[in-house]
């Protein structure tokens, strides 16, 4: 992370990313590049040409940063978070994953230079909204791409499991007790029978995808087992059933059975 706070990074010493780090299955590096300031004061920011209100970044600090990096030992992309990137989600998490390297631009102030966005591979916003610095955004992505890293959760089913891993939002999760408050836990997860449990998951997440987000409803890829579940979800959820046609080629085709027909061994001529 190349930023001017770096102290503004110790979320990152806690919890599971600080044993991944302990573990060597992920390093992280803090450049602050006040460090490569040009001026006697260390000035990283100046006023904006033509005027306006707030400071904006220096090219010059940053620029010499990311050439001090040197060459990276396997893939690296340099990545500048500002809220005119690309709006990051799991997909994205995924190929940042299979990077070696990521360098992280963090802005702050009003904003920075525009001749700064020549360095960057590519640019990244965590959602329409505006932060007061890249120093927050990218630490949202470190730990959405870090969980990906193999070993960093323990089991890799936890991360395959994830809402928008597979295009839909996770299904409701219980644990003891089975009872609290007058609210249950729904029977079936009681049952020990891996296969039913397995079909309920699948069903309440194309449930929860279809009622809190009909956006991402919209692009699932469904698969063969998804039919009886998606015809029950359309018996409870009536406005589902307007969808039918995106499902209806999984019914499966009914199987007739052939008559055969009745050949006489009986060779006699009337």
């Amino acid at each position: 992370m190349l930023t001017i706070f770096p102290e503004m990074f110790t979320p990152l010493q806690e919890s599971i990313i600080k044993r991944a780090q302990e573990a060597e299955l992920i390093q992280i590096k803090l450049v602050d590049f006040r460090d490569y300031a040009l001026s006697k004061h260390k000035n990283v920011d100046d006023v904006p040409y033509g005027g306006g209100a707030g400071m904006v970044l220096k090219p010059e600090p940053i620029y010499r940063a990311v050439k001090d990096l040197g060459i990276s030992n396997g893939k690296r992309k340099i990545v500048l978070l500002t809220p005119q990137g690309e709006v990051f989600n799991q997909k994205k998490a995924i190929e940042f994953a299979n990077y070696d390297e990521l360098v992280f631009l963090c802005g702050h102030y009003e904003g920075f230079d525009e001749r700064i966005r020549v360095l960057a591979d590519e640019e990244i916003s965590v959602g329409d909204y505006v932060l007061t610095g890249g120093e927050l955004a990218s630490m949202v992505i470190i730990d959405a791409v870090a969980r990906l890293v193999p070993g960093v959760l323990g089991k890799e089913s936890s991360a395959e499991q994830d809402s928008h891993r597979q295009g839909l939002l996770e299904y409701p999760q219980y644990t003891r007790p089975p009872e609290y408050e007058g609210l249950e836990v729904p029977e079936i997860l009681l049952s020990g029978h891996h296969a039913r449990i397995m079909a309920w998951r699948r069903k309440e997440s194309l449930r929860r995808t279809f009622l809190r987000r009909p956006d991402l409803f919209q692009s699932i890829e469904f698969e063969k087992e998804d039919y009886p579940l998606l015809e029950e979800i359309a018996l409870e959820h009536p406005e589902i059933a307007e969808h039918r046609e995106r499902w209806e080629h999984l019914k499966p085709l009914i199987k007739r059975r052939s008559k055969k027909r009745n050949i006489s061994t009986d060779n006699t001529l009337e």
